[in-house]
């Protein structure tokens, strides 16, 4: 059963989310023969000012 972690940036809408969903999911189908109903992403939407990327603070 694969699980597929996400974390992003909040502020994408659920129709964003949803069309990532569904292109993960056929990819893992794809690459690893897992079905479907097996498969889990799990979106974790972090707010900007908990995020630091090439050395710098983000809030």
């Amino acid at each position: 059963m694969p699980i597929v972690h996400i974390d992003m940036i909040k502020g994408r809408s659920d129709e964003q989310k949803k069309g990532l969903v569904e292109d993960i999911v056929k990819a893992v189908e794809n690459h690893t023969g897992a079905k479907k109903d097996a498969i889990t992403v799990i979106i974790n939407d972090v707010e900007k000012n908990n995020i630091a990327t090439k050395g710098e603070y983000q809030g």
